[in-house]
């Protein structure tokens, strides 16, 4: 089996970043980063990234693409500090054009704020496919949490992002601009017809049970088992 996966688990706010990589190519992509950031001093800093960067570095992987599963309301992302360090390419939902209109109304952002995913160096459309190395990578969009939000599948594995949670912590909340409780729904019926040896990565786990998993395998229709990493 040629795909491995590493988290990075950041504790301020309770969210897994992954990285993942062909370990034939040795090419890898990163998902979901969190640049951290000090409320209190108002001041920003880099230690997740700089871990991430030197376990990219010490094992010899190259970056093809630093991806977000959606806009995030509780992190900023550490992608363009990343793109700045590592090169790649940085990617998201088409759907991030939606959050973007809104963002600007609601934040009074002038013109010099293009709403037209610019920011980014590639929009996904749903069902689009791409490779990093000898492994296929197929985008899903995945609305609900956000209108943004997409689910990356590469082999049998899916980065969900926010539209699930640990069971101890219920479902992705619907309620920022464009959420939707009817799209979540799809969403999650989408990503639980993927094949019953999938396992899903997920973003968030905050602890209710007292457990720290970041991925379930699912298996359909009667249970679904825990993966502890």
């Amino acid at each position: 089996m040629n795909f491995v996966v590493k988290s990075f688990f950041d504790d301020e706010t309770s969210n897994a970043t992954y990285v993942a990589w062909d370990s034939q190519s040795k090419i890898c992509l990163i998902i979901d980063s969190v640049l951290n950031f000090d409320l209190a001093a108002g001041k920003i800093f880099t230690e997740l990234a700089d871990n991430i960067i030197s376990f990219i570095t010490e094992n010899g992987l190259n970056v093809q693409w630093i991806l977000e599963t959606h806009i995030h309301a509780d992190h900023l992302s550490a992608a363009s500090y990343l793109k700045k360090k590592l090169g790649g390419r940085t990617g998201i939902s088409a759907g991030v054009l939606e959050v973007q209109k809104y963002f600007k109304t609601f934040y009074g952002f002038g013109d010099e704020f293009s709403c037209d995913g610019s920011q980014f160096d590639h929009l996904f459309t749903d069902g689009e496919k791409f490779s990093i190395g000898t492994l296929e990578v197929k985008v899903i969009h995945t609305p609900g949490h956000t209108p943004s939000c997409a689910t990356y599948i590469i082999d049998e594995s899916a980065f969900t992002g926010d539209t699930f949670f640990m069971p101890d912590s219920g479902t992705a909340r619907c309620d920022f601009p464009g959420g939707s409780s009817k799209a979540l729904y799809k969403s999650l019926r989408k990503i639980l017809a993927l094949p019953p040896e999938t396992r899903l990565f997920i973003n968030h786990d905050y602890g209710c049970g007292g457990s720290r998993a970041f991925c379930w395998k699912h298996r359909l229709p009667n249970s679904t088992i825990l993966i502890f990493t």
